[in-house]
């Protein structure tokens, strides 16, 4: 184990670039990033393998020796770690820097949504790093905030130790102190709070920007909408994290607050309590996602399976690095505990800018009228693609039925009539021992029941959804002849034990 004096500062300085990196994010190319990526890799590679115990330990387990890597190619064949077969199995300090905690730091948990929470210690340059996309995204939107235009940043993530309110209230206030002056209300999931900020505070700033989870933002603004504050005054921008959504869900909260430019006016964000904001949405790759779900030739030549809708995001290769052998994603980052070749569980695909824009010319689009027309900017900076995680999914029949396959049909307008969008899908068993999925559905708030007649409607707009997003699905209910695959139960608002408040929507539940 490592000496636990003379501390050493970690080699790598990750927030040194940060001051300039927005401009550098606008101004650099597809190759200049790939350059990036390999040398900051390896840098990180090397400090790792010298500095911190736990993965010094990894390496002579598999029988590396640190000085024979030195290409992409060499970095390429390391060993991946992962939270069973790396995090979990050293003394956390071993994790570390030099082996210790004796350093200003702050802890984050994972949710815990695929089995025991874990806590992460971070250090400042994740909030440094966020930052910069925030200055971005300030950038982009059709005022800078400033004297001329007050802006309200409503942070709606959990506060706590769950690392989504704490970073971003810290980066947004760190971006704010490069010349972009806002105020920051950190509310937290606390639907109360915010719709009360709405209604008394946002009127008086000429902008309003609204953060929270997908599925928690669109209560809020149909809570908004159901007391009468008029959402088209506020000038709202909206920014996302913690899980994917469709196009349609993005169309549905854009025309609902008015907005003009859902390429600038809208972000999401692919992160994770293990390091942060790793990737998020730019214009550019909202375009492209917007591009290849109106082809579905392009979008398999993107994406491989066209029944799941991927989150696509771009990263900085100076703060991040993603792999995908196989389709796993994989990642290499910086923190107090850094992670190389580190397994996220996520299935996905990684791209350079110039693969990209290379695959739209063979289609025909050229991206840079495409970004003209709609009068947004190009950046250059690689991607990553992720799709719904397969432990977020329940079985039918030995079938992987995803929550994606309903969400488009839950903000249809026949859905949105009486409901909210938000649903729980488990796996039951009827008396007779059939298979069937259960599918829990929020009314809205003020709703005590609905007919007959919606539930026959609705019934029927989900089967289609089924049915066109899902093959399997198609062929299996053929195979079942009449019996129903599945049933639709309406909840309450809020209910308790499917929609509970103040935390993150489980669309499903795994059976017992």
């Amino acid at each position: 184990m490592a000496s636990k004096t003379n501390v050493k500062a970690p080699l790598v300085l990750p927030t040194a670039p940060v001051q300039r990196m927005a401009d550098r994010v606008c101004t650099r190319d597809s190759d200049t990033w790939l350059r990036v990526r390999t040398k900051n890799a390896l840098t990180l590679f090397r400090d790792a393998a010298e500095r911190v115990p736990a993965y010094k330990a990894f390496l002579k387990e598999h029988g590396v020796n640190p000085e024979t890597v030195r290409t992409r190619e060499d970095f390429e064949k390391l060993p991946t770690t992962n939270k069973a077969a790396y995090l979990k199995k050293y003394p956390f300090a071993d994790l570390c820097w030099d082996g210790t905690l004796g350093r200003p730091a702050v802890f984050s948990s994972t949710s815990g949504s695929t089995g025991k929470p874990f806590y992460f210690q971070r250090t400042s340059n994740l909030e440094e790093q966020y930052s910069v996309l925030v200055e971005l995204f300030l950038r982009n939107g059709a005022q800078l905030p400033g004297p001329d235009c007050p802006t309200l940043v409503i942070v709606g993530f959990g506060m706590g130790v769950w690392i989504g309110g704490t970073l971003t209230y810290r980066a947004f206030d760190i971006a704010s102190r490069r010349g972009y002056p806002v105020s920051i209300l950190p509310a937290g999931v606390n639907k109360a709070e915010i719709l009360k900020a709405l209604h008394d505070l946002a009127p008086s700033f000429k902008q309003t920007i609204l953060i929270g989870y997908p599925p928690f933002v669109k209560d809020v603004l149909d809570e908004a909408e159901f007391e009468g504050i008029n959402l088209k005054k506020l000038n709202m921008r909206l920014f996302f994290a913690a899980e994917a959504f469709s196009e349609r869900f993005r169309d549905y909260l854009a025309k609902k607050v008015g907005m003009k430019n859902i390429y600038r006016d809208t972000l999401n964000i692919y992160g994770t309590a293990d390091i942060g904001a790793m990737a998020f949405e730019t214009p550019t790759a909202i375009l492209m996602r917007r591009l290849a779900m109106k082809n579905k030739k392009l979008f398999g030549r993107i994406f491989g399976d066209v029944r799941k809708t991927p989150t696509l995001a771009q990263y900085n290769p100076a703060f991040v690095s993603f792999e995908a052998p196989d389709g796993e994603v994989i990642l290499t980052g910086y923190s107090g505990v850094p992670l190389i070749r580190y397994a996220v569980g996520d299935r996905g695909g990684v791209y350079t800018y110039d693969e990209l824009k290379a695959i739209f010319a063979e289609a025909g689009i050229n991206l840079a009228k495409e970004a003209k027309k709609l009068n947004m900017p190009l950046y250059e900076l690689p991607f990553v693609y992720v799709y719904e995680r397969s432990d977020l999914a329940t079985t039918l029949y030995g079938l992987q039925v995803y929550p994606e396959y309903l969400r488009d049909v839950m903000v249809s307008d026949l859905i949105q009539r009486f409901c909210t969008g938000k649903f729980q899908i488990v796996t039951k068993y009827d008396d007779k021992e059939n298979q069937y999925l259960e599918i829990n559905v929020e009314q809205k708030r003020g709703v005590e029941s609905v007919s007959e007649i919606f539930k026959k409607e609705a019934t029927r707009a989900v089967e289609a959804a089924f049915k066109e997003r899902s093959s399997e699905y198609r062929e299996l209910s053929t195979f079942v002849n009449e019996r129903p695959l599945f049933k639709l139960v309406f909840r309450p608002s809020g209910d308790p034990e499917f929609f509970p408040a103040g935390i993150k929507q489980k669309w499903v539940v795994k059976p017992s």
